[in-house]
This record gives structure tokens, C-alpha cells and sequence, in this order.
């Protein structure tokens, strides 16, 4: 257990966290929310240790051990994966590391024997014995191969580093396991894993995430950061959400009814403060007025952007047909003779493991990258718009934001582009920052202006919702849901491809089995499919089979 008690932290005269009493208990996953910058990632640290609070107490029970999802992707570039998963649990590693070096002395004396044998006692008693069996469970269900678990970590490329990250963190069974952003790199069958895990958890989680789908999987309640308070709600995301609605609501609702009890009782009172009669009357409705609580209701933090897509022409029947396209790249082939026809209405998400073959694909229908054989043609009355997975490219320059977004408008009027740039949360001097300082969700939401001024009616987006948080997701969420248009998309988050694809493709493994999966359904439903089911046990069975 963790109690948080009358937690304050400020940073000059800005008020992160006042007074914050919380608890939290074995057995339950808490869900940190708020807006960018309302300091989620803080009270984390804080929890943690790493980050000094202004006042208050943090009080975890005796002998309790917190596990911390590392954000430093190189500081275990010299150890192999597995014994990084394994020093997520230090004491075991530390008495796993001396008693290897006892082994290894050729003078073995008495002293050593005995401390051996008490080393022996101590490892078996933390779990040693099954230590790497379960650390190799662990990266095995991450996603990573059996012939990444012995290679040095500076041999690994960031996605795997980070599930190695994460099963450190998961390691030994910690007490209390504080975890930020941990559905970051990994594909929908590892978060799928990971929500698995966590529900079995039966020990404290506390976790920063902006994937609503992973949020109301594993999440037993959630923690609202708004106002300067931490607010505890029972319940997942979704119930919330509900609930904040309704307590707004509630809250306009009562401020109104005190304006307008306020604007009754000032009217009576100037009316018959000079009245002798009445002057007991208006005494007492000044006594009424002053106890009224008229303080505004408090604007939250959050601030929803507004994503709106509208074509400058209906589309036609005839989108996009590829056939038999081939491509490969630094000797791995990506895709296979791969063919593709996209018909008028659909929303099709790519999904797999195969993100490599998705993104050449994206890039590849987009003229971005020539197909070593086989070619795409696109209708007579399509135009798309791209948002590439990655978009750095994009912002070298010094412009600022409004003439980085003039190059993309129709209308090279300042008011008109700064209207595109307002919906996007660029208001004021903000729309003057250079492109080259953004950070990565300012830059998606610059590409996604660029991507409203473009009419397109076909959009291709791999990855949109990187860097962005959870009002910004929902927001793109509800644009595209409401495109009239054709999407094709890439995402690893859940809830975004089931509320806006009616169709479901997934890349397969390029082997002698080559292909995709195609089913015109909600993605639940494509999960929940048998039929769907047998073809990719066999399509990975086949490709485990050729690695052996």
C-alpha cells in the first residue's frame, strides 16, 4: 500500500498538486489522467522518489519494493536482455551477481562456503531458481523472439528495448509497480498481453496512459489531475468520463441558479434599503447574498482541439487498386505480391505485427516510395492527404507555425490560417513559435491542420495518434469517425481502430505463406472471429517453424 498525504508541489507561481491526500491499495490498478502538463508524469516521480515535493508525506509500507518502467532506453546497453529484466528485482540481482563471483574463485575457501550457502538460502528464498525462466515468460510475451534474450542491449532497436524496459519493471512480482506510458512501442498483441497481466496483477499499479481502450481493460479507478487536485474516481475510464460530465454539468447548473438567486436579492436590497418597513427584509437578504457561493466554476485544464476533415469532392467509385506489389528493404522483403482494392465508404485499418510492411505500404500508395515490381493506381477522383509515421522532415525549418501552414492553404490570408491553427490550440503568439522547436504532439498537430486544409477525400494516416494526449485522440477520434471520405490507417490503439474501421486488413508475416487477412467488420469482431483466429495461428506457426 502507498498513501499520499497532503502532497503540494508548485513551480514558481504555477500550482501543480495541493494538498493531495490519496491511498492506494493491493490489488486495484489506478489510472493517472489529465491534459499535457498537468503533471502526471510528476506525481509519478514523486511516488517513485525521483522528483522532491514542496510538503506533505509519502508513506509505503515496511519493506515494500516499487517497480519503475524506465524511460532511459541506454543505460543498460551492456547487459543482455535478460539479465536487464532480471535486475528490475536489485536484491535478487545483487545476491544472484555475488554468488556467481564466489563460484568463480579458484582459491574457494571456508568463508566462502559459508557465505555461499547463506547466498543459496537468500536466492532461493526471492524466487532465483525460476528468475530467468520467468524473465524469458516475460519478454517472450512482449513480443520479443528467443534470439533477442541474450543479446546485449545497445544490439536492440528501440521498440525492443522498451518491452525489455517494461518486463524489468514487471519482474519478480514488485508490490507496488508505478508505470508511465508502458503501451508506448508495443503492437496490439503485447498490449493485449500486458492488459492480461496487469488484471492478474494482485499487488498496487499506478499508470499514466493516454490508451482509453487499455484504461478501461485494467484500470479499477482513475485518478484525475485537474484544478491543482488529484480527484479519485472508482471505476475505469469511460465511467469517468461519464461521471466528470455529470459533476460539470452540476456545477454550471448551480452556479446559475446562484447568479440568478444573487441578481434577485441585489434587486430587493437596492430596492428597499431606504424602506423602513422593508429594511429588516433587505438586511436579512444581505446576510443571504454574502454566504452565497458565487466563485466561477473552475476551467479545467484540459483543452479539446476541434479536427474537422472536408472533402472538396465526393469520391467515385473507383479509389485504389494495387496489384502485385513487391518491396523490400536493407534485404528483408516487406511486401509480397501484395494486392489491394479499395472500394468508395471503406475505413480500413492495417493491423499486425508487421509495422515495417505497413508503413512501405502507406508510403508506397503515396508516391513516397517506388514498389520493386507491380504498380498502384488511384480513381480519377481521389486526392489523398498523408501523414507519415515519421514527420520530422516536415519542421527543419525556422518558420513559424502560421507560414510553415500558409505553404499547404489555398487561402494565403493570415486570419484564415490562424483560424486552422486556433482549432489546433495555436492561439496567440503560440502560432509564431518556430516549427523546429515543436515538441512531437505540437508537430502532429500542425500535420493534421495541414492534413483539414488539404479537401482530401482520402486519408492515409500511419500512427496519428503518437504524442498526442487524450482529449487531442478524442478529437481525432470524432473527425474521422465523421469523414465522409476513405481512411486507411495504422494505430496501436485500440478503441480508435474500433470506432472508426468497418474494415480490417492485416499484413501477414512475408513468408512462403504470404498475404493478408481481409474482413469487412469492426475490429472486436475481427478479434472475436475463429475463422480469423486459425488463419493467423497458422500464418505464425508457419513463420516460428522457419526461424527454428
Amino acid at each position: 500500500m502507498i498513501t499520499v498525504i497532503d502532497i503540494s508541489l508548485s513551480y514558481g507561481e504555477r500550482t501543480l498538486f495541493k494538498d493531495v491526500n490519496l491511498k492506494f491499495t493491493p490489488g486495484n490498478c489506478y489510472g493517472i489522467i489529465g491534459a499535457n502538463g498537468a503533471g502526471k508524469s510528476t506525481f509519478l516521480k514523486i511516488l517513485s522518489g525521483e522528483t522532491e515535493h514542496d510538503k506533505g508525506e509519502i508513506s509505503i509500507g515496511k519493506a515494500q519494493r516499487i517497480a519503475v518502467l524506465k524511460q532511459d532506453h541506454f543505460a543498460f546497453d551492456e547487459y543482455p536482455a535478460l539479465e536487464t529484466v532480471i535486475m528490475g528485482f536489485p536484491k535478487l540481482h545483487a545476491i544472484q551477481k555475488e554468488r556467481e563471483a564466489i563460484y568463480a574463485r579458484e582459491d574457494f575457501s571456508e568463508a566462502d562456503g559459508i557465505r555461499a550457502s547463506e547466498l543459496e538460502a537468500d536466492f532461493a528464498d526471492l524466487g532465483g531458481w525460476e528468475a530467468e525462466a520467468q524473465a524469458g515468460q516475460l519478454l517472450s510475451g512482449l513480443g520479443l523472439d528467443e534470439e533477442d534474450h541474450g543479446k546485449l542491449m545497445a544490439e536492440l532497436d528501440e521498440t525492443k528495448k522498451v518491452r525489455v524496459l517494461l518486463a524489468q519493471a514487471l519482474f519478480g512480482s514488485p508490490d507496488i509497480l508505478l508505470l508511465d506510458e508502458p503501451t508506448n512501442g508495443l503492437d496490439l498483441e503485447s498490449i493485449s498481453w500486458l492488459e492480461d497481466f496487469l488484471i492478474d496483477f494482485p499487488n498496487t499499479v499506478i499508470v499514466v496512459s493516454h490508451d482509453r481502450h487499455f484504461l478501461n481493460t485494467v484500470c479499477t479507478h482513475v485518478c484525475d489531475i485537474d484544478y491543482g487536485r488529484i480527484t479519485p474516481y472508482s471505476g475505469n475510464y469511460d465511467f469517468w468520463y461519464q461521471m466528470s460530465q455529470i459533476l460539470q454539468r452540476q456545477a454550471r447548473d448551480q452556479q446559475k441558479k446562484n447568479e440568478d438567486k444573487a441578481k434577485e436579492l441585489r434587486e430587493f436590497i437596492q430596492r428597499f434599503a431606504s424602506n423602513a418597513s422593508k429594511s429588516r427584509q433587505a438586511t436579512s437578504r444581505k446576510k443571504v447574498l454574502e454566504k452565497l457561493d458565487l466563485d466561477n466554476v473552475p476551467v479545467t485544464s484540459r483543452k479539446f482541439p476541434y479536427v474537422g476533415f472536408k472533402p472538396d469532392r465526393e469520391i467515385g467509385n473507383n479509389v485504389l487498386r494495387a496489384e502485385k506489389v513487391n518491396f523490400s528493404f536493407e534485404g528483408t522483403e516487406l511486401l509480397k505480391d501484395f494486392s489491394l482494392l479499395v472500394n468508395k465508404g471503406d475505413k480500413i485499418a492495417f493491423v499486425g505485427i508487421e509495422h515495417s510492411s505497413k508503413s512501405a505500404l502507406f508510403d508506397i500508395i503515396a508516391g513516397e516510395k517506388k514498389p520493386a515490381n507491380g504498380e498502384c493506381s488511384w480513381g480519377q477522383t481521389t486526392a489523398f492527404s498523408y501523414f507519415p509515421k515519421e514527420n520530422s522532415a516536415f519542421f527543419s525549418s525556422t518558420l513559424s507555425i502560421t507560414d510553415w501552414l500558409k505553404q499547404y492553404s489555398p487561402d494565403q490570408d493570415d486570419t484564415y490560417v490562424r483560424s486552422f491553427l486556433g482549432r489546433m490550440l495555436f492561439s496567440g503568439d503560440e502560432a509564431l513559435k518556430p516549427v523546429n522547436v515543436l515538441s512531437g504532439g505540437e508537430k502532429v498537430r500542425c500535420m493534421l491542420a495541414k492534413m483539414m486544409l488539404s479537401g482530401a477525400n482520402v486519408l492515409i494516416l500511419d500512427e496519428p495518434t503518437n504524442h498526442l494526449d487524450l482529449e487531442a485522440i478524442t478529437a481525432l477520434n470524432d473527425g474521422l469517425t465523421a469523414f465522409p471520405g476513405v481512411i486507411l490507417f495504422n494505430s496501436h490503439d485500440h478503441e480508435f481502430i474500433n470506432s472508426i474501421a468497418n474494415r480490417i486488413i492485416e499484413i501477414l508475416p512475408q513468408n512462403e505463406s504470404a498475404g493478408c487477412i481481409d474482413r469487412m467488420m469492426p475490429f472486436d469482431d475481427y478479434l472475436r472471429d475463429n475463422a480469423v483466429k486459425q488463419l493467423r495461428s497458422a500464418a505464425y506457426h508457419h513463420v516460428q517453424r522457419l526461424r527454428i
